[in-house]
């Protein structure tokens, strides 16, 4: 029997309903499972997505690209393949994508998390004959903690740079962790400012009715303003920028996954690291497998070859899969909210099962 997903140079095609998901090269017809711009590339004839994704998805990929939205958990028939999309709780919009047919089923997760975020559908476990997931964080030294109390955290660090004269500046990636973010601050505390890039997609969140704190624009204050009390969001890259430089005296944090890494904060000269991700965490990788009950797993970004050894020595039949998607960077462009891969370094490539990773294990620069 034909299987329904093969991986090409493109990336995941299905051949009976001639489309591919989140392809890396223009294509015919793109099905995307959210707007990061490692799964939704420019340049193909037409792209569907789940309707939940519009907002974003336009504001990404501009008034010429032919895009069509499909409501989460409604089936449609493309070439005799049935495809359904559910939430992936990764960001607005994030997607997995159920493609049936012949009584084959395989579900493609795209990024997911299953940590709670107000700003976005939850996960929902879909069982399947064979499960496409990534691996972003697929090593057992990453286990996130309430990110309740993450935010708690942040909030008393702006405090605490307001009583210090510093103005809190706060790095995250500008589609998903910038929105993520201000939905756990506590705007009572001062006022909040952004970079173009996350206000831009701001107004997209809050067009598809999603609340967060109002915001005001950095290029929109005036260059004299007294930033001292406020917090600022910015992507990564801004911070070694002149862009920085308005805002004098400062107090630096960063919210990713990799600040679980020792050393990754110090690194990168920042003052503060805050361990939040919109990935899955091991436990949560491996929760999520069990819940599909699939038969096979197909591995992809990440630590894609630990996790596929690990899962075939448990006995859950496993390969790796090579894609262009990229995870969670520690760096961002800063102009469409490019978010996501691991920074594999050597070391980490090296190592032979989840066993053998310890604390001291760090990603490369992104």
């Amino acid at each position: 029997m034909t299987e329904l997903l093969t991986s090409t140079p493109a990336g995941l095609y299905c051949e009976q309903g001639n489309f591919y998901v989140d392809p890396w090269k223009p294509v015919d017809y793109a099905i995307i499972t959210h707007a990061h711009a490692d799964h939704a590339r420019w340049g193909s004839k037409k792209y569907l997505a789940a309707a939940t994704c519009r907002e974003v998805l336009r504001i990404r990929m501009g008034a010429k690209a032919d895009l069509t939205f499909q409501p989460l958990g409604k089936p449609l028939v493309i070439g005799g393949v049935k495809v359904t999309f559910f939430p992936a709780g990764h960001i607005l919009g994030s997607a997995q994508v159920r493609i049936e047919r012949d009584g084959q089923s395989i579900v493609v997760s795209g990024d997911y998390k299953r940590q709670s975020d107000p700003t976005c559908q939850p996960f929902e476990p879909i069982q399947c004959n064979t499960f496409v997931t990534e691996s972003t964080f697929g090593l057992p030294i990453y286990r996130w903690p309430d990110s309740q109390l993450i935010f708690e955290d942040i909030n008393a660090w702006w405090r605490e740079n307001q009583v210090a004269g510093k103005t809190t500046i706060l790095l995250a990636y500008s589609l998903g962790k910038a929105q993520r973010m201000l939905a756990g601050l506590d705007d009572s505390i001062g006022s909040i400012y952004t970079h173009g890039a996350i206000e831009k997609l701001n107004a997209g969140y809050r067009a598809a009715g999603v609340s967060i704190p109002s915001t005001t624009y950095v290029g929109d204050v005036d260059s004299k303003t007294d930033w001292s009390q406020s917090l600022v969001i910015a992507p990564p890259s801004a911070i070694g920028s002149s862009w920085a430089r308005r805002f004098g005296k400062m107090s630096v944090g960063m919210a990713s996954g990799w600040m679980q890494i020792r050393g990754t904060r110090r690194r990168r000269s920042m003052d503060r690291g805050f361990v939040l991700s919109d990935h899955v965490d091991w436990a949560d990788l491996m929760r999520t497998i069990r819940e599909t009950e699939a038969e096979q797993v197909w591995v992809t970004h990440g630590y894609s070859s630990i996790v596929a050894r690990h899962l075939n020595e448990i006995g859950i039949h496993s390969r790796v899969v090579e894609t262009e998607f990229k995870g969670e960077l520690l760096e961002d462009d800063g102009s469409d909210g490019i978010t996501d891969s691991p920074p594999l370094s050597g070391a980490v490539e090296e190592i032979s099962s989840p066993d053998e990773v310890t604390s001291e294990t760090e990603p490369a620069d992104g």
